[in-house]
């Protein structure tokens, strides 16, 4: 009988363990980041609602390869979610490029704002068309010029080789401003600018510091040209095998998720620049009327060079929720 019993209580626990379903969440970012503890909060809200019902990956620190690799594997359903800059995603969403226009946003209140609106909605049916379902949106911070030298001024940007997103948008903008862009994954931004391949590129201050950029590029020259706009995303067709329940379950953890990387990301901020001033960084302030003076010849090129409808319908959702 205690035989019985035990053999039972074996099959019943083997398969249970084979019913965990397999997710592999991954983050650009060290353990401690801001873009990994959302991939931590999402799997606590999962583990304390459904004990044991998932078996969770989060691999941390580009280990699976960089945004644009991320994107592709999610796309054939190797990895189950992951974040992205907007940028980064332009590749099969080019409408998406609209929120990187330069000082299109004064900050994250009118980001999120904006974003819980139609222009939220139409871009998150874009991204469904092409294999990413985005529940949440992410505010990773200003983009901010980092080198060995200060760049007070556009002019001083005219000749050097920037370092760009893997962007249209970006590529085109450093062009405008005079500047050589080469478009490079941030896991190799680091060598580039040691070797000398590349003279510049912008950051958020918090990835300055948690990429140790400032050992390579110790002046940060404080732009804030670019809102760094990004998304927390799944592979469609995982999402859509959710039933009703699960998915909302999903959707509420991403969300929460993304508020917590939000908040950890804002006070992250100022202080992840100070401690990098600790290490030997400088920072320099500029006058911002003189890099929007600018780029708004640029802005107002690039909008109207746009043959995309959807995507001038999403600037006017903006420019309306504004």
């Amino acid at each position: 009988m205690f035989r019985t019993a035990l053999a039972l209580l074996l099959m019943i626990s083997a398969g249970s363990a084979a019913a965990q379903e397999k997710l592999t969440l991954t983050s650009q970012y060290g353990p401690d980041k801001p873009q990994t503890l959302l991939w931590k909060r999402f799997a606590e809200i999962l583990e304390a609602e459904r004990p044991g019902a998932y078996d969770i990956t989060i691999t941390v620190s580009g280990a699976l390869g960089g945004e644009k690799e991320e994107a592709e594997a999610i796309r054939l359903g190797a990895i189950t979610g992951a974040e992205s800059t907007i940028a980064n995603l332009t590749t099969w969403v080019p409408e998406g490029a609209v929120l990187d226009l330069p000082f299109l946003f004064s900050g994250p209140e009118e980001i999120e704002r904006v974003l819980s609106g139609p222009a939220g909605e139409a871009l998150r049916e874009a991204y469904r068309a092409e294999g990413f379902e985005v529940p949440a949106f992410i505010i990773f911070g200003a983009r901010h010029l980092l080198s060995d030298r200060p760049l007070p001024t556009p002019d001083d940007l005219k000749g050097l080789t920037v370092r760009s997103l893997q962007s249209d948008l970006h590529v085109a903008l450093w062009r405008h401003l005079g500047a050589n862009p080469t478009a490079l994954p941030i896991t190799e931004a680091y060598t580039a600018l040691s070797n000398g391949v590349v003279d510049a590129m912008d950051m958020t201050k918090s990835g300055y510091e948690a990429l140790k950029l400032y050992e390579v590029a110790p002046v940060l020259t404080e732009t804030a040209h670019i809102w760094a706009v990004g998304v927390v995303y799944f592979d469609v067709n995982f999402w859509q095998s959710l039933d009703d329940e699960e998915r909302a379950l999903f959707d509420r953890a991403a969300k929460e998720g993304a508020a917590h990387f939000n908040e950890l990301a804002a006070a992250e901020q100022d202080t992840a620049l100070a401690r990098a001033i600790e290490k030997g960084a400088r920072a320099v302030e500029v006058d911002p009327n003189l890099w929007r003076e600018a780029v708004a010849p640029f802005v107002d090129d690039y909008v109207a060079e746009m043959n995309d409808p959807e995507a001038l319908a999403i600037l006017e959702a903006i420019r309306a929720s504004r």
